[in-house]
């Protein structure tokens, strides 16, 4: 079994990310924005000023930083595009980004803060106010950070605050750490994931605190060599590989690896969800370590037979194959009675789910564990299972 991206590799990246942030001194020029007519007022636009202090930055061929001083700067939909000249570019925010709060500003364009096709930009520091809660209810699909088409990215100390929709979307990326995020939004609010990654490899989320209204992290199609560790989530709808399948033609998602983490009152723990649908995606060499539930109410969960509405979905077995996953050290309690719920295809049964050290316990919807009960456990076309020191007990059929 192969895993070419381990814990080493991140202390790495993380301790390079440091060291190369300590260097950003004086001897690099700094771009502000206020030099370029910003104000640090909520109500005045400052996205040009942004725009020019980036093309500046980015022109420039010696290791360069923009920078945003304390206060709230209010900017449109803003794309920072690359390539820039020089391959060490930092960001650094000491302030607050405000997003529009009428939604007709941004209107279809789908992200709010973009940066394309950058190779070694650092980003340090600031808050993304995407000012959401008024535009929940229209379901508008705009992500405060999104982050596409590029290399070597850090992104260091960012809090991310009520998104439209996705908080930070990594698309297309290659080499992208992430650690100290905070993301904040209410638990109702909808399709508010935290952090996103489709399409992207050797991506890593370290020492994060996740609270929002939907996947604290989720993974999407082409999903390869994620390193998550020391993330507690909550609320949210946990970790989630999916969902998979809704096209036929489907990149895989693999080599992923979620450890140490904690998920206090999520909807789902760790889950990966595929549609009911005929797919060549797949599934495989994953691994769930060192997690701790305290009142989650799907603590465990593979669901093969998504479809909501039970509305397209031909059949609904899903053609994703699902391999080589496995679950260690897991321990806690469940809102519901049953913990643990492996429901894989009946066209592509799962082969290969690994349980070892699971513990998990029944603690009804109050609060505390007063009412500890024994929780059940239910698994369908899984082949190829391993169970040792698992509670609920798990027989798969």
């Amino acid at each position: 079994m192969l895993n070419l991206y381990h814990s080493s590799s991140v202390l790495v990246a993380a301790v390079l990310f440091l060291i190369a942030t300590a260097a950003a001194s004086a001897s690099r020029p700094v771009y502000s924005v206020t030099n370029y007519g910003s104000r640090a007022d909520p109500k005045t636009d400052s996205t040009t000023a942004f725009l020019d202090a980036w093309s500046r930055a980015c022109s420039d061929p010696r290791p360069s930083t923009v920078y945003v001083p304390n206060g709230k700067f209010y900017i449109r939909n803003a794309t920072f595009e690359g390539p820039c000249r020089s391959n060490d570019t930092l960001v650094r925010v000491d302030g607050t980004l405000v997003a529009p709060a009428d939604y007709s500003v941004i209107g279809d364009a789908g992200n709010w803060i973009l940066f394309h096709s950058v190779d070694g930009v650092r980003i340090s520091g600031g808050i993304l106010d995407g000012q959401g809660i008024a535009l929940w209810s229209c379901k508008l699909h705009g992500q405060n950070l999104h982050i596409s088409n590029s290399n070597n990215v850090a992104i260091d100390g960012l809090t991310s605050t009520n998104s439209q929709m996705f908080h930070i979307a990594i698309t297309g990326c290659r080499n992208v750490n992430l650690q100290r995020v905070t993301v904040t939004a209410p638990g109702s609010s909808p399709n508010t994931d935290g952090i996103h990654v489709g399409l992207s490899t050797l991506v890593s989320i370290t020492n994060s605190t996740i609270s929002t209204g939907d996947d604290c992290i989720s993974m999407g199609p082409g999903a390869r060599n994620v390193w998550i560790e020391r993330v507690a989530c909550g609320p949210g709808h946990g970790i989630s590989i999916g969902s998979l399948g809704w096209t036929y033609q489907e990149p895989g998602v693999e080599n992923v690896t979620v450890k140490t983490v904690n998920l206090t009152e999520t909807t789902n723990g760790l889950r990966i969800k595929t549609w009911g649908r005929p797919s060549s995606g797949f599934v495989r060499d994953v691994l769930f370590q060192h997690a701790v539930m305290e009142g989650v109410q799907n603590p465990i969960l593979i669901d093969q037979n998504y479809c909501p509405g039970n509305r397209n979905c031909p059949g609904r077995a899903s053609g994703v194959e699902v391999s080589d996953v496995r679950y260690w050290n897991v321990r806690g309690t469940s809102r519901t009675e049953v913990a643990v719920r492996i429901d894989c295809s009946k066209a592509n049964p799962c082969s290969g789910i690994q349980m070892r050290d699971v513990a998990l316990a029944y603690v009804g919807s109050g609060s505390g564990s007063a009412s500890m009960e024994a929780a059940a456990a239910s698994c369908t076309n899984a082949r190829g299972t391993s169970l040792t020191y698992v509670t609920p007990v798990v027989k798969c059929s």
